[in-house]
């Protein structure tokens, strides 16, 4: 599926949807260039999960928890070097947990995604804050968000 946004507003605005929509497990990994709206989509899905407190991307940290009726996990594998060094910092304890994943810079190590996954690649579109959001899910749970996703941007 492929949805372009005219602006930060509607850009966050998807991402609500997707936060609305999402359930326990459900990972959502984002890829873009510098400025492409990943941040700004994760502030809308905090927004859909009931996430009160500011999002900001965790470059230097890694992983950053927010609490909600389901909890939120945002990394940034953007300075990650390896695999090694991801599950060394116990991204395996957070695939066990009751959350929504959202992974910025998913590409970076692609091989320690979740096989169950709804993937977002995030482009600049034509016009200055214009944005191209081009989805793809991969398993039963990812499928379900993206035809939810589907249905409210579309209906």
């Amino acid at each position: 599926m492929r949805i372009i946004t005219k602006n930060v507003e509607e850009t966050i605005g998807v991402g609500r949807w997707a936060g609305m929509l999402a359930e326990a497990g459900c990972c959502i990994c984002l890829d873009g260039d510098l400025g492409s709206g990943k941040t700004h989509l994760t502030k809308g899905i905090a927004l859909g999960l009931g996430v009160d407190e500011a999002i900001t991307s965790p470059t230097f940290t890694i992983v950053q928890e927010y609490e909600s009726h389901l909890p939120l996990f945002h990394f940034d594998w953007y300075r990650l070097e390896d695999e090694e060094e991801l599950f060394a910092m116990g991204f395996s304890d957070y695939l066990r947990r009751d959350g929504v994943m959202v992974i910025e810079w998913a590409e970076h190590i692609a091989s320690a995604l979740p096989s169950d996954r709804l993937h977002i690649r995030l482009s600049y579109g034509e016009k200055e804050n214009e944005r191209i959001l081009s989805m793809e899910s991969f398993g039963k749970t990812s499928s379900k968000l993206l035809q939810g996703l589907k249905a409210k941007l579309e209906g």
